[in-house]
């Protein structure tokens, strides 16, 4: 019927708990937020990005690591030689139940002078840590390798009062050599080592061995481009050579050994690359007889530097 109240629709019922009021949302969500911040303070801008870099570069150099994991030496006559030849290890690992002969009771003698840790685990758990690695049941546990800057080998230079001496090793893959050169460059004076990031052997365990603890007394740099790195240090000052069988000038005859140098070693099967031979001031020959067509890059490095650190007496 027309007026009656109780129709269904017709009267609009309060709800029981009023909708609030806005109190104040609704001015502050229209009050402005100030002023457009500037490019380089906006984190996801070019310009923000570039400043954060350019900061960066002018800062302390940071280290950097080829992994974040440890590296195994397996093996007892391998675990005993890097114990003798001061490799840093964290510990040492001898499975249960692993006969006592000699060289395990001279690594739990040398862990034991040298303050590392020993700790006994079960053959399964070794197999496991090692990789299925032939380990006598002896294994020991070194940190991974860390390298320095390219130009903190300029600056132990500088700080040595020294003209740069500093050995680059261009396509060398074997850590072997590696390790070989980098302890003919502690033995001979140089300042430090340079290796290319990619197609190249790193610090592996297999290297800190045959360095036989040199690695701990010379840095060792990797560098994303050898080429231009090579060009940065000859902007420093610095002359580049490069061992070369067809080299213009025979090793006895060189001149630049007094002053700041860099020896650039190619890999015993392809020598230099064509780029860094194009990059050397000069390439310098080793002679030989006898038709020996080749070095390995470890003897190699071992002969150069050597024959600097006379021209440098």
């Amino acid at each position: 019927m027309p007026g009656n109240s109780q129709r269904k629709g017709s009267v609009r019922k309060t709800a029981k708990k009023p909708t609030a009021g806005s109190g104040g949302r609704v001015r502050r969500g229209l009050e402005g937020k100030g002023p457009t911040p500037k490019a380089k303070d906006r984190p996801y801008h070019k310009a923000h990005k570039a400043a954060k870099k350019a900061a960066k570069s002018q800062g302390t150099r940071p280290k950097r690591r080829t992994t974040g994991d440890a590296e195994w030496i397996a093996g007892r006559n391998s675990v005993v030689e890097a114990l003798r030849e001061g490799v840093p290890v964290n510990g040492v690992y001898v499975a249960e139940g692993a006969e006592r002969d000699g060289r395990l009771r001279e690594a739990f003698r040398l862990a034991s002078e040298g303050g590392v840790s020993l700790l006994e685990v079960t053959k399964a758990e070794l197999d496991r840590l090692t990789s299925g690695a032939v380990h006598q049941g002896l294994a020991a546990r070194i940190p991974a390798y860390e390298y320095a800057h390219p130009d903190d080998l300029l600056d132990r230079a500088k700080e040595q009062g020294e003209p740069p001496l500093l050995l680059a090793l261009d396509q060398v893959t074997d850590p072997r050599n590696l390790g070989a050169a980098v302890r003919s460059a502690a033995a001979f004076g140089a300042h430090g080592v340079l290796v290319p990031e990619r197609r190249a052997a790193g610090m592996t365990a297999s290297a800190w061995k045959t360095s036989a603890g040199a690695a701990a007394r010379i840095p060792v740099a990797q560098t994303v481009n050898l080429v231009r790195q090579l060009k940065s240090y000859q902007d420093a000052g610095c002359m580049v050579v490069g061992l070369a069988a067809d080299g213009d000038v025979s090793l006895p005859d060189l001149e630049l050994g007094d002053g700041p140098l860099v020896v650039v070693v190619g890999s015993e099967g392809d020598g230099l690359s064509r780029l860094v031979a194009e990059t050397c001031d000069q390439l310098v020959s080793i002679p030989m007889v006898n038709q020996v067509e080749s070095l390995n890059a470890g003897v190699a490095a071992s002969v150069a530097l050597y024959a600097v650190a006379q021209a440098r007496a």
